[in-house]
Parts: structure tokens; sequence; C-alpha cells
């Protein structure tokens, strides 16, 4: 066996998705490569599964009866009886029909095609004014000064949240998805319960003040006023449907701004091709969801015993999700570990798929183009400026901080 094999079996023989390391963090692909070439159906020391093959996912996604995204038993020894428990199994993401059918229904017409269009140049005059505010300096932080303030005020104004009344988003966002990760810490739980509490109180308020005047076309004013016969959404269902409309718009939209941006900035001849002609921004964008996707992992639970590869799985088993590996899995992909901003077809998985496909992808999409795109325009001279920091997390790869100089 190759030294290169031994590596790879070594990778294999001691991940454990609980505890991945630093170098894990830093850079995830080798050891994703690893477990797809070696074993694409890991069982984990925790008695769950780890899926990392593209066709793999695909069958999953499109099997929701087999393969729940309920998370009551997964997430039941992690939370207990919490504010946490109580939000990630009710929001959107989490759910199985028929709630989430009804959710779906009662927030797509808010996210419709005509609705995001009419965005536009909203958005344009946001970044622009983010631009504007950069430019007499020679360096800032694209994470805290740009990526991360472009989708809160995205969903902020979705949302009809003042702006300002949005100085706390950002925090309680990061900790409740924070306590969604591997390994368990209480100091994290903690800050995630607290949070999830505060944002409650928050919203319950305008909850209130939308009851009082149906005529708005903000989310929470569309989920108040929503029914389906004779369901309707309570006000706790309302909040945690909006709790996680931030949570997902944020984190998604800020780790795709960053990565994209880093990935242009460390491949100098694509950067140079792209802002030659800027018009490559759609398909670059989603080169940048495949090859550095900003959510990395997702869950679910089989409802029956399934089969991968001759491997039979229980019912009741909890299977990973590895959406990173699936997106550079070469048997789809020529040359996946390749940035190739012309790539097409491109049929990552970023956004997931089936009836969890992200409700909110064409926002995330448009953020990303219009963004950087404007950036680079703006700013033709920009490089990295020092030590970028990567986020210690293994659901969600994006930056803590990515440095820039103009």
């Amino acid at each position: 066996m190759s030294i290169a094999k031994n590596s790879q079996r070594h990778i294999v023989e001691s991940f454990d998705p609980r505890a991945p390391g630093m170098a894990f963090y830093a850079d995830p692909y080798p050891t994703y490569h690893a477990l797809r070439e070696l074993s694409p159906v890991h069982h984990c020391p925790d008695d769950t599964y780890f899926i990392t093959r593209h066709g793999d996912l695909n069958r999953i996604y499109r099997d929701p009866k087999t393969f729940s995204s309920a998370k009551e038993a997964q997430f039941k020894p992690l939370f207990g009886d919490s504010p946490l428990f109580e939000h990630h199994t009710t929001s959107l993401v989490f759910s199985d029909p028929p709630l989430h059918t009804n959710v779906r229904k009662a927030i797509g017409d808010a996210l419709a095609p005509r609705v995001i269009a009419a965005m536009e140049q909203r958005l344009v005059v946001l970044v622009d004014g983010l631009l504007d505010e950069l430019e007499d300096r020679t360096t800032f932080d694209l994470i805290d000064d740009f990526a991360s303030v472009i989708p809160l005020a995205v969903i902020g104004n979705l949302l009809d949240v003042a702006p300002e009344d949005r100085g706390p988003l950002r925090a309680w966002s990061a900790a409740i998805l924070g306590a969604l990760e591997f390994n368990r810490d209480q100091n994290r739980l903690d800050e995630g319960n607290r949070s999830v509490v505060a944002f409650a109180e928050f919203l319950l308020k305008l909850i209130a003040i939308r009851r009082k005047d149906l005529r708005g076309d903000d989310i929470i004013t569309r989920l108040v006023r929503w029914t389906a016969g004779d369901f309707r959404l309570s006000d706790q269902q309302i909040v945690h449907q909006c709790i996680f409309l931030l949570n997902a718009g944020h984190e998604t939209t800020t780790n795709l701004i960053g990565n994209g941006v880093h990935a242009l900035l460390t491949h100098p001849a694509i950067h140079r091709e792209v802002a030659a002609d800027i018009s490559l921004m759609g398909s670059a964008v989603e080169e940048f969801l495949r090859f550095d996707s900003p959510v990395q992992l997702g869950n679910r639970i089989t409802t029956t015993d399934v089969e991968f590869d001759r491997i039979r799985i229980p019912q009741g088993t909890i299977l990973t999700l590895c959406i990173g590996a699936a997106n550079r899995d070469p048997d789809i992909f020529r040359d996946p570990d390749e940035l190739n901003i012309r790539r097409s077809p491109n049929p990552h998985l970023a956004f997931a798929g089936g009836i969890h496909a992200c409700a909110g992808m064409a926002i995330a999409r448009l953020e990303a183009r219009i963004a950087i795109a404007r950036l680079l325009t703006r700013f033709p001279g920009l490089r990295l400026d020092g030590t970028a920091e990567r986020t210690q997390r293994a659901r969600f790869r994006g930056f803590l901080h990515l440095p820039m100089h103009i």
C-alpha cells in the first residue's frame, strides 16, 4: 500500500465528526477525499453514519419519507427540554410534512422570484453605501465591515425590523447556530438558549404589532395572516420560522461572500478573468458554492432500515450528509479540486435538494453576485492583508475575520 493510501487509511480510521481537529477546520477536503474514496458510508464512533458521495446525498434528499428531517431524537440528548430544542425542532429546515409544507407555502410568496427581482436595486444601493464607507480606508475586514452586514440588512428588511433595532441580531444568530456543532460545549449551549429567549421576546413584540394591522407585505405579517383550511401558525411557530430565516440567510450568505472573495484572491488568474468580464459573476457564484460550500454538513434520520453499498443501516440512525465532500465528487465534477468559474453543468448541492432545498437560495445568489461584483469593480487592487481566520466549526464553513487591503 502506498504512503498516500496509508495516510488516507489513517484519516478514515481516526475520523470522529465530534472532534475533527484543527487541521480539519482549516481544510476539511483531504479528510472528505479519504472518506469518499475508502469509506463513503462511514460508521462513526457514536453509531451515526457520515455520507460523502454526491449520488447518495441525492438519493437521501429525494426520499424525505425514508430520510426524515425531524430532529427530536437527535436533539433531545444534546439540548434537553430547552429553548434551543423547541427552536431547532420547530423551524422549517428541521421539520417534516405537514408542518414543513404549510410553513413553506406561508413564506413562499415573500420569497417569490418577482419579489426577489424587485430587491435588486435596493441591494445595489446598500452595497454601494458600504463600499463608499470603505473607500477612504486602506484596510478593512471583509466579514465585519461588508459580508455580514449585507444579509442582516436584507433579512431585516424582509422582516421589517427597524434598522436601529437590528443591533443584537447577528450575535443571537451566531449563538443559536453555534449550538448545532457536534462537540458539546455547555457555555455555547447556555449562550444559545439565552439567545433563543431574547430573540423570541423581540419577535413576539413585533408579532403583536402586526396583528393590529395585517396589510403589510413583510414576512412576519404574511405568516400572521396565512391560513390553509383550519391551519394557522401559532405565535411560537411564527417566532421560530423568523429566527430560522434570519439564521439561514445570514450564515449562508456571509460565508458565501467570504469564501468566494477568498477563492478569487487566492487564484490570481481567475480573479483577473472575472474582473475583466464581470458578466461571469453568475457562474462564478455557482462555482464558489460548489468549491467551498457555506454549509458543509446536514443530517437526516432513517425511518426504516436502509442499505448503502450492502451496508445495512437500521431504522432510527442519524446520517450526516457531507455536502462539502459531495460537491467535490470526481464521479460528478471534472477536476473537482480546481476552481473553474466556467464550469457547466454544475449540479452542486450547496442548497441541499428535494423538498428541503433552501427556500432563500435565490436571495443568497443575488446578494453574492451583486456584492462581489461591485466590490471587485470598486477596488480593482483588492488583496488579502494578513492572516485569514477561519471559524472553528464543522457544519458551517466561513471566516471569522478576513483582512483586506484596498
